[in-house]
């Protein structure tokens, strides 16, 4: 049996879907657009700040809190920022409600209204005092089988059952199919009834107007909630797009060559590797004792090496369960074509920004190669090219987008494409994925991104990407450094913009926390 599910990202539309009642007839009638919102924060200026974090969602360690030290960084920009934008994950290990209280809600306590009483806020309630601006990530969606929710909760918890002294953030279930993440951030419309409730809720909150009708108004303070789990916003003149990339990261099935090559054979070679390694850290982990300093250390490191080849298994299992005539969201997709082109239609708009979970570029060692990487790349290219070709000389050269902010990978860098033949050259992306869980380092292989173009027999091998900048987890043994962070960017009027980036760090090394100056840069 699996100890984590994904469901299917047909699962994942359709719950959502229901969740905030999808173009019903009342909602259409009043010409309510679901994927857009207005921050009705009281300023709209051309210069603004923004934080950014992602992939946080853990709960205190063995004497240290990775993820609160990142919240006390944050703390001093608060009233310089707009807004705060997340890439995804924010409760882990399986978006459980049960550990909003312990891995949201008290790391985050003063961006909450009520927060000086953490305990008193129910998660699906919660009311941010500055606009607080999620997308979904895998954990977010994922699911426990019960029988491992019970075996976690009874007197010889799960830890009996793999014989270790790892902490695993499980309870008695998992996010149910992506519900915890919608009861806590999204305008949940299914709980409204009778009617004429939900016909009051939509008088009250859905007024602000756009050129696609109403839409939902985010009000800090007294009403933060989300109409999708994909949405767009304007601020200074930018336009964001959030995406939910889990359902579109589907790995195709995997190819027949005329080569001979058994890509089956191999992912499940490579797979039975990964277990073999799982289980040398449970056996690894029985040995250790989480009172002794050292000890503790190491199974903090057991533990993220537990979780990384888990999400290894997960991908592999996903390319070797792949079928003709995979799921993928083209309605998402086809969304996000459209609103881009009708953003670069709309002359007051002087720039775009994606933020989404998976990355399509990433030198972090467990990511950069996975499936489920190159195929929201080939989904974005699909996108992207559209709308280069739509606009055409309307963009006088500048990307269709200006920048792509992602999680998932666990650790912060800054990436620039070179020339990839698609609409998705020269564009900066930051992976904002080290905010809180286990952090991962950068890959051996160097900083450029490679990619085969055309045929077997004419290959042609070039880079795509540059690393600039990464920050991620290094050193051995006593000198490994783990480097958590979050982001502060500036946004600088004119057209196009330009973006200021300050980098916020704090370093756990030998058992204490260190606050890093990184020098900003502008992209």
């Amino acid at each position: 049996m699996k100890f984590v599910t994904d469901p299917p990202i047909a699962t994942k539309i359709q719950k959502m879907r229901q969740r905030v009642r999808w173009q019903e007839l009342l909602i259409q009638q009043r010409q309510i657009d679901q994927t857009c919102l207005v921050l009705d924060d009281g300023e709209d200026k051309p210069d603004f700040s923004f934080l950014v974090i992602g992939d946080s969602g853990s709960g205190p360690h063995r004497g240290h809190h990775p993820q609160r030290k990142v919240a006390e960084r944050m703390l001093p920009h608060r009233s310089d920022c707009r807004f705060i934008l997340h890439t995804g994950d924010v409760v882990y290990l399986v978006g459980s409600s049960e550990y909003y209280l312990k891995n949201f809600i008290e790391p985050y306590r003063e961006f909450l209204v009520g927060g000086d009483q953490p305990r008193q806020i129910a998660y699906d309630q919660m009311v941010f005092n500055l606009p607080f601006l999620p997308v979904p990530g895998n954990h977010d969606y994922y699911d426990l089988p019960c029988v491992y929710g019970l075996l976690a909760q009874v007197a010889l918890p799960l830890r009996w059952l793999l014989k270790s002294q790892l902490d695993l953030d499980i309870g008695w279930h998992g996010s149910r199919q992506g519900n915890a993440y919608a009861r806590a951030f999204l305008d949940y419309l299914r709980a409204f009834h009778p009617l004429s409730e939900l016909e009051q809720h939509l008088d009250q909150h859905y007024t602000a107007q756009t050129r696609n009708g109403l839409c939902l108004r985010y009000q800090p303070g007294y009403f933060t909630r989300l109409p999708n789990r994909y949405y767009t916003f304007r601020a200074g003149g930018i336009d964001f797009f959030a995406l939910d990339s889990t359902t579109f990261n589907e790995p195709a099935p995997l190819p027949t060559t005329p080569d001979g090559i058994d890509f089956r054979r191999l992912l499940e070679n490579q797979r039975a590797d990964l277990e073999q390694q799982t289980q040398a850290i449970y056996e690894t982990s029985a040995r250790l004792d989480p009172n002794k300093a050292e000890d503790s250390e190491q199974l903090d490191d057991l533990s993220a090496k537990l979780e990384q080849l888990a999400e290894a298994k997960r991908d592999i299992d996903k390319q070797l369960n792949g079928r003709s005539g995979n799921v993928v969201d083209i309605e998402q997709l086809d969304w996000l074509q459209q609103r881009l082109i009708e953003s670069w239609h709309t002359e007051s708009v002087r720039g775009r920004v994606l933020f989404f979970h998976h990355p399509p570029y990433v030198t972090e060692a467990t990511k950069w190669y996975q499936a489920q990487t190159l195929t929201v790349r080939r989904h974005l290219r699909g996108v992207l090219d559209a709308v280069a070709a739509a606009v055409g000389e309307g963009t006088r050269g500048q990307p269709v987008v200006d920048l792509v902010l992602n999680g998932h990978a666990h650790c912060l860098e800054h990436l620039r494409t070179l020339d990839t033949g698609h609409a998705d050259a020269h564009i900066n992306w930051l992976i904002c994925g080290g905010s809180g869980f286990s952090l991962r380092r950068q890959r051996q292989e160097g900083p450029y991104l490679m990619e085969a173009f055309g045929q077997s027999s004419q290959t042609d091998v070039r880079p795509v990407a540059q690393s600039l900048l990464f920050i991620g987890r290094s050193g051995q043994g006593s000198q490994k450094r783990r480097p958590y962070s979050a982001l502060r960017i500036d946004v600088k009027n004119g057209r196009p913009p330009k973006f200021v980036v300050h980098p916020l760090v704090s370093e756990r090394f030998q058992r204490q926390w260190h606050d890093l100056e990184i020098a900003p840069f502008v992209i």
